[in-house]
């Protein structure tokens, strides 16, 4: 029922019980204990503070504004985490309390969007949404019950682009391409082509990701997050 995590150098105690939720922060473990025990006695003896009261006074822009103040900040895709809630909170579904909040207003929230963007638009739209509700429910202490975002269905049809240049096409785009001021146009392009790089991987390279030995480029950090090494031709 009650459970203690250390998180940022303190230990963060949490008590549930069927959608009602208390949270405190202790830096000693031993007074996270004292106080998880004292309030899993409160539910014991059905005292522990009623979640709704909690949740009708809340709207969904309440959360928004708060993950977007406190945790997008911290993530590497801040500036469109904030973009994309910025927009979100100017839709009529932000100002609903959460007590009156379900799965059914995300999915007519959905429909609507689809006029406009496509699924996989809504699917990158929804993520930081659905990562707000996990992180109000399991450390900001909101009794939801469940995330509203887990029932509302996506489908996505698989658009992944197989496009190639055709014959004459890089020359043109070389041609135009030379025309520009910025005389490394032309190179970043060549390069691009050589290791299929994106544009954000190849400007945040460094002399010291390249391992001239072994003819290889080292990514600290690509879109997924992850560290990669690229094979080097010798025009690249």
């Amino acid at each position: 029922m009650a459970t203690i995590r250390l998180r940022g150098g303190k230990y963060h105690a949490q008590v549930r019980r069927d959608g009602q939720q208390k949270t405190k922060s202790f830096t000693l473990k031993r007074d996270a204990e004292v106080w998880a025990r004292k309030m899993e006695v409160q539910v014991d003896r059905n005292e522990l503070p009623g979640g709704q009261s909690i949740l009708k006074s809340l709207t969904l822009a309440d959360l928004v504004i708060r993950y977007r103040d406190t945790i997008s900040p911290m993530k590497k895709n801040k500036k469109w985490e904030e973009i994309v809630l910025n927009a979100f909170l100017r839709h009529m579904i932000c100002k609903k309390r959460l007590s009156q909040l379900t799965s059914s207003d995300f999915a007519r929230y959905r429909d609507e969007r689809l006029q406009y963007v496509k699924p996989r638009s809504i699917q990158r739209e929804f993520s930081p949404i659905h990562h707000m509700f996990e992180i109000a429910r399991d450390e900001w202490g909101i009794p939801i019950k469940e995330n509203p975002l887990d029932k509302v269905r996506i489908r996505c049809v698989d658009n992944r682009r197989q496009r190639r240049l055709k014959d004459g096409e890089l020359e043109r785009i070389l041609y135009e391409a030379g025309k520009r001021e910025n005389p490394y146009v032309v190179p970043i392009i060549l390069f691009a082509i050589e290791t299929a790089l994106r544009r954000g991987e190849m400007l945040s390279l460094t002399w010291g990701d390249i391992d001239w030995e072994r003819r290889l480029v080292l990514l600290a950090e690509s879109k997924n997050g992850h560290s990669r090494t690229i094979p080097l031709t010798p025009k690249a």
